[in-house]
């Protein structure tokens, strides 16, 4: 896998041939403003290293990534910009949402009223049974172990 790829925008950040709004960075990650904000003080975390999707990160990669979101979300809520509580979120394929196929993280503020929210689908609040469940449970476990 290669460290950077030449046309992934987020790694042209990382190499400092495109710009961004930089608000944090270690050996690891950097941390900068998303150009499209769900609200102000939307943050985007990335590995420096290019990995399309989470399986693809190096097992020493995700662990910095939680942690310079959990430095960003801190510091969001010290700004003095608006920001009651902190949503993450993860996009992981393009059914998922992801739009940049460079693992990365949305650190977002959130504030009551501010209109944001997730979309649920038609079967959501229908309490599974506990049969279904260890079913589910049980292809899930046979995969981690692959």
């Amino acid at each position: 896998m290669p460290s950077t790829d030449p046309n992934c925008i987020f790694c042209k950040i990382v190499r400092r041939e495109a710009p961004a709004s930089i608000v944090a960075e270690d050996a690891v990650t950097v941390a900068f403003l998303d150009i499209r904000p769900m609200a102000p003080g939307h943050t985007l975390v990335i590995p420096k290293l290019h990995a399309t999707y989470l399986e693809d990160l190096p097992d020493s990669s995700d662990g910095p990534i939680l942690k310079t979101a959990r430095r960003v979300a801190s510091a969001l809520r010290r700004s003095g910009l608006r920001c009651d509580a902190v949503n993450l979120w993860l996009a992981d394929g393009k059914d998922a949402g992801q739009q940049v196929f460079h693992v990365h993280m949305h650190v977002i503020p959130r504030f009551h009223g501010d209109g944001l929210g997730i979309r649920v689908g038609p079967d959501y609040g229908r309490t599974s049974t506990r049969e279904e469940l260890e079913a589910v449970a049980a292809k899930i476990r046979g995969a981690v172990s692959q």
